[in-house]
């Protein structure tokens, strides 16, 4: 344990609980669900609504070998293939083998996904795949459908839900194994300010940290935050370096801040073409697929296209699908283009690279175990090994859907007893930043370990990020201090430096371009010396530490695995 923590005021409050699940995407509600279904007293804990989450903005799809002729070692070979040989095949295998069951098991949840004429269901393609697996609903609203189904069901099991809470730190016993979490309720309800949940088994399903960047496909409530509690924990964190930049985001100006309009890989899928200004294909050539090469790929095409022609995006062009197709198929991202002032029916959509998917996270095994006794982790804030260097176009509901069904069998297996939290173990809790420096940081973070990287682009940035770290702490130790009150934004904030700082560290250790992480002055992959995971913790005295492992395989999570 690091003894590290937010500042915060003592809980006011506590409720026990088997399991604490932290998160109402696919992940967090299917763990809820499966550990409520095998007995298990379980409280989940969101951030804001029930289904504010990451996984109601998942247009595309869930992918999975349900089609004829498809199967589960096809889904591998593309998987491996876009995770640049950073996959742990062991953990992919899982994935693609388990994965349809668990998407026909959704559906006995309530989901319903869009069907052909003869009532199979609808497969579409994506970057990276070969063939049509991905399943979708609403056309172009996947994730909505899915939220709304595990919602309802949550709902109808009268499982105890906590809403708007942000979630602190994770709380021990005297072992130093996992006695729960503390949270902060905003606004009126039944729990108010901070309290607790005390529960033997906590899992984190916080979604991702896209809010480090300046332009996101995030939502906003999307900082970091499971991460972050992770390593001040102790946990360890492998591959943050990989951050997944989605090439086709509606450009909506330069200056352009936050959540973007995502305009799904699917749209591709379909037929779209990419497009410079002049209307000419520049993904021709470039890879077999095409404008369905793995994403990586695709936004790097596009970054250099931007760079040569000296503009800041570029098109995306699908008029040819008319507007009965477009209606149809894609009414979401009509609707946001439209409501931007883009026809897509008439015109061809201005897009660019913008942060999207968090390959990397906290550590886990194939049983969502991290390296902390009693935490587990699953979607997006975990990192499985299934992604490797780059995630497959549509894998990330159908990992959230898998590995929180291995989870809940597992705590259902071990049904660890309930302890008493240990007083606080000594040390400072870590200084809190002042709201406003969000900004800072996520414009650090754009301008120096973005889509094109380089070593004096990340050095730059790890000194602009410590200089924030440093002037935090050393305002605390001020005669007459400035630091933060402590609540929601500054929490919010100080997360958001955490992460950023660890993400760069990772980033300046890898010297190589691999996957959706390019190193500029790094421009080739190097297997001789770097086919190996980046695993970070952070130390006692709050700076990161960086560990590379000997092959491209995980270590054990636990000493006796």
């Amino acid at each position: 344990m690091t003894g590290i923590r937010l500042t915060a005021p003592a809980p006011g409050w506590a409720i026990d609980a088997d399991v604490v699940v932290v998160g109402s995407g696919v992940a967090g509600l299917t763990t809820a669900l499966r550990c409520a279904a095998a007995g298990l007293d379980t409280v989940v804990v969101t951030k804001a609504r029930l289904d504010d989450g990451s996984t109601r903005w998942a247009q595309g799809g869930i992918a999975a070998a349900l089609g004829e002729g498809d199967t589960p070692e096809q889904h591998l070979d593309d998987t491996l293939v876009a995770g640049a040989g950073l996959c742990d095949e062991e953990a992919v295998r899982t994935l693609v083998t388990e994965g349809p069951d668990a998407v026909r098991r959704l559906i006995t949840t309530g989901a319903t996904f869009d069907t052909t004429d003869s009532g199979d269901i609808a497969l579409t393609r994506e970057g990276g795949h070969h063939r049509r697996r991905i399943a979708h609903a609403g056309g172009d609203a996947t994730g909505a459908e899915i939220s709304r189904a595990l919602v309802e069901a949550v709902r109808s099991a009268a499982l105890h839900t906590i809403e708007n809470a942000l979630v602190l730190d994770l709380l021990t016993d005297a072992e130093g194994r996992t006695a729960g979490v503390s949270l902060h309720v905003m606004g009126e309800g039944q729990h108010d300010g901070v309290g607790a949940v005390r529960a033997p088994s906590v899992v984190l399903a916080t979604g991702g940290m896209g809010q480090v960047f300046s332009a996101t496909t995030n939502p906003s409530v999307s900082t970091g935050d499971g991460v972050a509690l992770a390593l001040r924990a102790g946990a360890e964190v492998s591959d943050l370096e990989f951050v997944q930049f989605h090439p086709t985001v509606l450009f909506l100006g330069a200056d352009s801040e936050g959540q973007q309009p995502l305009v799904s890989e699917a749209v591709r899928g379909e037929g779209a073409h990419l497009v410079d200004a002049t209307g000419t294909r520049f993904m021709l050539g470039q890879h077999e697929l095409a404008e369905l090469a793995p994403r990586d790929i695709v936004a790097k095409a596009i970054t250099r296209q931007m760079h040569e022609h000296g503009t800041e995006h570029m098109y995306l062009d699908a008029r040819h699908f008319g507007a009965p197709m477009w209606e149809q198929r894609f009414p979401t991202i009509l609707a946001a283009c439209r409501a931007h002032g883009i026809d897509p029916v008439t015109e061809p959509i201005p897009v660019a690279p913008a942060a999207h998917y968090a390959s990397g996270g906290i550590r886990t095994d194939l049983r969502g175990r991290t390296t902390v006794p009693g935490l587990y982790a699953c979607g997006e804030v975990a990192c499985t090994g299934v992604h490797g260097a780059n995630r497959l176009a549509s894998n990330s509901l159908l990992e959230g859907l898998v590995f929180a069904e291995r989870i809940a069998a597992d705590i259902a297996e071990t049904r660890p007893p309930r302890t008493e939290p240990a007083k606080s173990t000594g040390g400072e809790p870590v200084a809190l930043l002042a709201p406003e420096t969000r900004t800072a940081i996520q414009r650090i973070m754009t301008r120096g370990a973005g889509v094109l990287r380089s070593a004096g682009s990340l050095a730059a940035a790890a000194e602009e990020l410590e200089a924030l770290h440093r002037s935090a702490a050393a305002d605390v130790d001020a005669a007459d201090p400035k630091d933060a009150v402590p609540g929601v934004d500054a929490w919010e904030v100080t997360n958001l430096l955490l992460v950023s700082r660890v993400l760069v560290a990772a980033a300046r250790e890898r010297e190589e371009t691999r996957g959706c992480h390019w190193r500029e002055d790094r421009p080739d992959r190097d297997d001789a010396h770097w086919r190996a995971h980046l695993v970070v913790r952070i130390a006692a005295d709050r700076t990161p530490v960086v560990h590379r492992t000997e092959t491209a395989a995980f270590p054990p999570v636990r000493a006796a695995d």
